[in-house]
């Protein structure tokens, strides 16, 4: 089991406090390992079982429990002492009013709480509301690149692996299968998971067929801006005609269920958050694999996807930059602290060059600036660097 330190190093200073700690990453993507994690720590700390609860809703054995009254009878008998409990409670979107039973938990009982939960409700600003600054969240995303070497035993990239995590994604339990089919299979398993689960059920969509084709579309154009016209008029050819409203609810869905990740636009000039023209990424490149409506993606929309993913595992709140002159990929951003980013398969002529590196052109202020590709040799132009992919996937202090 890999130890998922990037995570747990973030969680331990919380172990005993009573504020709720909430996890959310999308299906399969570790959540529960890192809470089973937690508990072997906790137990390494001398806390004896019987004060560590944990629950995990999609078990059957805990059906019962989906009701919060239920619930809160079911761990109140299992405080037996004025000590610290520790409460883990696994999807816990599944139990209805669960934001009830975990208030009162906290205000009447000597516990500490953690939660898991598929479904970007438990990011809103509603849940907020709710627990009134009286938590702390944390986002789980699959495997970065450097854990993925580290589950496999590897020292050093190649370039077998780096395709094949940029073909497949991340989502850990895949590496458990070794050919195409079988990973295949189990990642339209995940895919359905969601669908049924944080979809269907969760958000009362039914119809399933357009879904899907504006989930293709989105994967299809992941990184390019998104347009209401143009994903209109490619449901218009595929024989389906909705209105905006329609289109707007289904990629909500779509962001809710952690499928994609909406990405707003930043006026690097008037250094504000722009709500218009916005870009998508996907959480996970081998389900986008799978409903990917061309033979592979487009590698260089892919890397982009790499590297926008890995910024969020470095803890960076990320935008696309707007400019006087045009656009960079990404404007990274942390507490004092923000970079520019272009990000290219790689630099083979002098026009490439110039395209990319000028993008930075019109931005005066000295925060740095990268041009991110797979080129093995890199360099400096103008103040700006040029790195290699994996060396800034392997880099913890970036």
């Amino acid at each position: 089991m890999l130890k998922r330190e990037i995570y747990l190093s973030k969680i331990r200073d919380f172990y005993d406090s009573d504020l709720i700690k909430i996890l959310v990453g999308i299906r399969r993507c570790g959540k529960s390992v890192i809470l089973k994690q937690i508990m072997d720590e906790l137990k390494e700390r001398n806390v004896d079982q019987e004060h560590i609860i944990y629950i995990n809703f999609e078990f059957i054995e805990f059906e019962k429990l989906t009701d919060y009254k239920e619930l809160n009878k079911y761990v109140k008998e299992k405080i037996k002492d004025q000590k610290m409990y520790y409460l883990f409670f696994d999807e816990i979107q599944n139990v209805n009013n669960f934001e009830k039973v975990i208030n009162s938990l906290r205000a009447s009982q000597k516990v500490s709480i953690f939660i898991t939960g598929s479904n970007s409700r438990l990011l809103s600003d509603e849940l907020s509301t709710v627990l009134s600054g009286r938590y702390v969240s944390f986002r789980i995303n699959p495997l970065s690149y450097k854990e993925v070497l580290k589950l496999l035993g590897k020292e050093k990239s190649t370039d077998e692996i780096f395709e094949d995590y940029m073909r497949w994604g991340s989502l850990p339990n895949r590496f458990e299968f070794k050919n195409e089919e079988a990973i295949k299979n189990y990642l339209y398993g995940v895919f359905d998971s969601i669908i049924l689960r944080d979809v269907v059920e969760r958000m009362k969509i039914r119809d399933i067929s357009l879904f899907n084709l504006i989930l293709q579309y989105i994967i299809d154009t992941v990184g390019r801006e998104f347009s209401a016209e143009n994903i209109m008029n490619f449901l218009k050819n595929e024989g389906r005609e909705v209105s905006t409203l329609t289109i707007y609810s289904y990629l909500e869905a779509l962001c809710k269920a952690l499928l994609i990740r909406k990405v707003y636009r930043y006026d690097v000039h008037g250094k504000a958050v722009l709500k218009t023209l916005n870009k998508y990424y996907v959480t996970d490149l081998g389900i986008a694999q799978i409903k990917n409506n061309k033979t592979e993606m487009d590698k260089s929309y892919a890397l982009e996807n790499v590297v926008y993913n890995e910024l969020l595992i470095k803890g960076y709140d990320v935008y696309t930059g707007k400019t006087k002159k045009g656009e960079i990929d990404f404007v990274a951003t942390k507490p004092e602290k923000k970079k520019y980013i272009q990000v290219a398969f790689s630099i083979p002529n002098e026009e490439t060059k110039n395209r990319e590196f000028s993008a930075f052109d019109s931005i005066r202020d000295n925060y740095p600036k990268y041009v991110i590709t797979l080129d093995k040799l890199t360099y400096e132009y103008n103040g700006i660097k040029h790195i290699n992919l994996i060396d800034f996937l392997m880099d913890d202090d970036f």
